[in-house]
């Protein structure tokens, strides 16, 4: 008889791992130098057809922030054979969705829909990698646009301002600390050069992965990738993707965010810490083992026990590490104090905890809940087409491969109590950290 929910988990999600294969991916290179991931899903006549470019914010020039989404949005114009908006009325009149996202280190756009659509979709992504028309009225519309989603998302949100405050300081050198959408005065400024020249280096076969996932089959996937991707030319010109890196960081940073929206005061510390790298994801698992412990559950985890059931010193206590990154991350660590406590006494109980926890031993049990549940996650992960899709692209476009996809829920496994030690030994390091207080007035800044 299973007796504990670890237990179970275990014991289901070793079963199923068992029965997913990777036997269903198939990956495979043009001769133009375009990547091609095919991801077998019969279970419905559906497909999801994805082109994802390894270019972000991230990779924009000095001055043009934000160009990478404003292009993002600008390729829903015009091409030689398609009309402003077309391409999306083209996929809806056909019963599917389209849309596209944009982040630090890659671009992409997808659709859903019929199997049987597929080589239209092939026919009309491909068409507009090469061929998309744009002038000056596209430019000053879609950049009005922006702006004004820049004015929703962040302008609005004091939240957004604070966490662009925080990482421009986490990171003092590299474009991870350019917000994504862009500084609101260099967005301003865009303009139809910046598009077009961002638009003709970046989106070329050779610096862009195809992920086909659903009712499809590997050899009619090549054959239409070939006829409708092929003929595209590579670019000569990309340029190796080197970024500039941070310089050591030699004192921690601190930074009062002040506004009078904010309906709570909170605290946030981030921490840089090293990404997921190919061949070399061990200490990336570790740490994402280490969020968990820390502060994945406000019921069992470390700062959520001791902060909000022992003590009652916060209403929320948690931790995050955003491993999935082309260069180095964060690890961040986030309190709400409770009514009467303020932010000092919130920080100094945080910094307690994480003092504890590195002098004690890590709790077998929970460590192995952790990964029981995490490899049920993984599991029920299996289950969304167009979620395993996105997993192959964010992957490849962060210098990630596809065995090395195939390999983290192992290496999650594998990952010891010392290595979480060694990992978050590593990371909490105040020197390269930024310490943020996000408060109304100044009475709440204590």
């Amino acid at each position: 008889m299973i007796r504990s929910l670890a237990a179970a988990l275990t014991v289901f999600a070793t079963t199923a791992m068992a029965q997913v294969a990777p036997d269903d991916v198939t990956s495979f290179t043009l001769d133009n130098g375009m990547e091609v991931v095919v991801i077998e899903d019969h279970r419905a006549p559906v497909v999801v057809h994805m082109v994802w470019y390894r270019a972000g914010s991230a990779d924009e020039p000095v001055g043009q922030s934000g160009v990478a989404h404003f292009l993002e949005h600008l390729l829903f114009k015009g091409t030689e054979t398609l009309e402003p908006g077309e391409f999306s009325a083209t996929v809806a009149k056909n019963g599917g969705t389209d849309n596209a996202f944009t982040s630090y280190d890659y671009t992409a756009y997808f659709q859903r829909i019929a199997a049987d659509r597929l080589p239209l979709m092939m026919q009309m992504e491909s068409d507009r990698m090469v061929n998309l028309q744009l002038d000056q009225d596209d430019i000053a519309t879609e950049r009005n646009v922006i702006l004004e989603e820049r004015n929703q998302r962040t302008e609005s949100s004091p939240g957004a301002l604070a966490r662009e405050q925080f990482n421009a300081a986490l990171y003092q050198n590299h474009r991870y600390g350019v917000p994504i959408i862009g500084w609101k005065h260099e967005m301003e400024e865009l303009d139809l050069e910046d598009a077009v020249s961002f638009y003709d280096l970046y989106y070329s076969p050779n610096n862009a992965i195809l992920i086909v996932a659903g009712d499809v089959f590997p050899d009619e996937v090549r054959a239409l990738a070939e006829q409708y991707y092929g003929p595209i030319p590579a670019e000569p010109d990309l340029p190796e993707r080197i970024r500039s890196s941070e310089p050591p960081q030699l004192a921690p940073r601190r930074i009062v965010f002040t506004d009078e929206r904010v309906s709570e005061p909170y605290l946030v510390r981030s921490y840089l810490a090293p990404e997921r790298d190919s061949g070399a994801q061990e200490k990336a698992a570790a740490l994402t083992l280490l969020a968990d412990l820390l502060g994945g559950s406000s019921f069992t985890s470390e700062l959520g026990r001791a902060l909000q059931f022992d003590s009652q010193i916060a209403v929320y206590a948690g931790a995050g590490y955003r491993g999935s990154s082309l260069d180095d991350t964060s690890f961040s660590l986030s309190v709400v104090p409770a009514q009467g406590v303020t932010l000092s006494e919130a920080e100094a109980a945080m910094d307690q905890v994480i003092a504890d926890f590195m002098a004690k031993d890590i709790d077998p049990a929970a460590l192995d809940r952790i990964k029981s549940e995490i490899r049920a996650s993984e599991i029920y992960a299996m289950d969304s087409t167009q979620g395993r899709a996105q997993r192959y692209g964010a992957a490849l476009t962060q210098g990630l491969t596809v065995d090395d996809v195939h390999a983290w829920p192992e290496i999650l496994q594998d990952v010891t109590a010392e290595d979480i030690k060694a990992a978050a030994a590593e990371v909490f390091n105040l020197n390269q950290s930024v310490t943020g207080w996000v408060v109304a007035n100044e009475e709440q800044a204590q």
